[in-house]
């Protein structure tokens, strides 16, 4: 069994969620509790570190041909953890996902294109959008029994003759929602109606609790693979985002070739350490590790929203998936600068602001709880005092 408990000294490393969180929001390395950057404070599996030890013992870092090997991990992970039957010849790898956003961008959109996000969404794809010259259109999406749903009769207002793809975060980030196959048909019907490409986002597809199960766009709706775009990715499951691995798979052939002259045209490939992690990660042992983490996470997240849930005005949005609690502060009747003042300031902690998720966002934060227990439990202490006068 993997000591999940077990703290790790991340101060120092170059760690963007530890080293940075006082030049982004004023909280000190010394003291603070990061819980911003969607990264988890655990080692990768041993399978995973014992791949990368080799690799560095052996010292040469050369030009290096694993296709094979790394292709076949990602097609026995989606058949074996995900029912999904994969071929080789649709995996492009990319240097992370956010490029692999950027990347699609770039082959299937034009400069003014527009790009619909159901918000709040991760902040990531709207900043990619607007950098890469396109326009991002935003759908709010209402919540019903405390979750978010996607609204598609709302965004049939917002159609245009320059809208061109949807990007649709599945599992949701940062709400947590597993959608329902009914609900990824109805977001491949809106495509195929207004003869949209639709780009999914799964990286989160591992990180799922009891009673929900992740359902891959492409096994929701078959019909829709000749506009369909998957994103995937190891780096929130195993904890290897630093490594910049992701992967776009394309199952319609013209699509497909589209994208593949992008990328010759930019000459990209993936990094050998990165393929060498995946490939590892992607494995019956990397299996029982995902196995035995999801428990711990779901223990976080009870612990996390007891403490959230108790203090009158806020409300966790109950998570279905990902390590990233959604926090509602609109209940306190607080201004965002003074219940950011309070978790910021009062208990030290380093937050996501909701704002940067989009329309819809304002009144949130959110947490990640991908960290040792002893963390979260002072998390919850802190939050308890800095909130103490609504109790």
């Amino acid at each position: 069994m993997t000591n999940f408990n077990e703290l790790i000294e991340r101060r120092g490393t170059h760690s963007s969620k530890w080293d940075m969180m006082e030049a982004v929001y004023g909280v000190s390395a010394d003291d603070g509790l990061p819980m911003w950057v969607a990264d988890m404070d655990f080692r990768a599996p041993d399978c995973v570190v014992d791949r990368l030890r080799a690799a560095t013992e052996h010292g040469i870092f050369a030009y290096a041909n694993n296709t094979d090997e790394f292709n076949g991990a990602i097609q026995w992970w989606m058949r074996e953890r995900h029912g999904w039957e994969v071929q080789p010849d649709w995996i492009f790898t990319t240097t992370g996902l956010v490029n692999g956003v950027g990347m699609c961008l770039d082959a299937f959109t034009q400069p003014g294109d527009q790009v619909l996000l159901f918000t709040p969404v991760y902040h990531a794809f709207a900043k990619v959008i607007r950098n890469a010259g396109r326009e991002v259109v935003e759908c709010p999406m209402p919540q019903i029994d405390g979750r978010y749903v996607m609204d598609t009769e709302a965004a049939e207002a917002l159609v245009t003759g320059r809208l061109r793809m949807v990007i649709l975060c599945s599992p949701h980030n940062p709400g947590g929602r597993v959608w329902s196959v009914d609900e990824l048909r109805a977001i491949g019907d809106f495509c195929k109606r207004h003869d949209l490409l639709l780009l999914s986002d799964e990286i989160h597809h591992d990180i799922v609790f009891d009673g929900h199960r992740h359902t891959p766009m492409p096994l929701a709706d078959p019909s829709i693979t000749d506009r369909l775009l998957m994103l995937t990715a190891p780096s929130k499951t195993f904890n290897v985002a630093g490594l910049h691995t992701g992967n776009v798979i394309i199952q319609d052939e013209t699509l497909r070739a589209r994208f593949a002259a992008r990328m010759s045209a930019l000459n990209l490939a993936g990094n050998s350490l990165g393929q060498f992690a995946l490939a590892a990660a992607y494995s019956p042992e990397g299996a029982v590790w995902v196995d035995q983490l999801v428990p711990y996470l779901d223990a976080n997240r009870h612990l996390l929203d007891e403490t959230i849930n108790a203090i009158p005005g806020l409300r966790s949005m109950p998570l279905e998936s990902t390590f990233l609690a959604w926090v509602d502060f609109s209940g306190t009747g607080m201004t965002e600068a003074e219940f950011l003042k309070r978790v910021e300031g009062d208990a030290r902690i380093a937050v996501n602001h909701g704002k940067t998720f989009g329309t819809g966002g304002a009144q949130f934060m959110r947490f990640n709880f991908g960290t040792q227990r002893a963390r979260i439990e002072e998390a919850c202490k802190r939050l308890n005092t800095a909130f103490a006068d609504l109790q």
